[in-house]
């Protein structure tokens, strides 16, 4: 699947890493839902951190159809809570 961070580019990750950027999704999502800005802040630089340790950066000049666009690191709360679907960030 690739995956664009706002404003970095975008990464080529393995199905098989869904599990574990859900669980912080999931965090993600709590946290905004509560309103908690130091939690959400937390947990959206270890979601990111996550796909860029987990991911294989693309080439600058690659032009490929992103699957799943997450926010960059300074995106506000409510920023984010705009790009929510019922599942979060991060579908399934």
């Amino acid at each position: 699947m690739i995956v664009r961070i706002m404003g970095e580019g975008q990464v080529r990750l393995a199905d098989g890493h869904f599990a574990e950027l859900n669980e912080l999704d999931d965090e993600l999502l709590a946290e905004i839902e509560g309103g908690d800005e130091e939690g959400f802040r937390r947990t959206l630089a270890a979601l990111l951190d996550a796909v860029r340790r987990l991911g294989t950066p693309l080439p600058d000049d690659a032009l490929e159809p992103s699957e799943l666009i997450l926010p960059a690191e300074d995106a506000t709360l409510d920023e984010v809570r705009s790009m929510l679907s019922d599942d979060g960030l991060i579908p399934g």
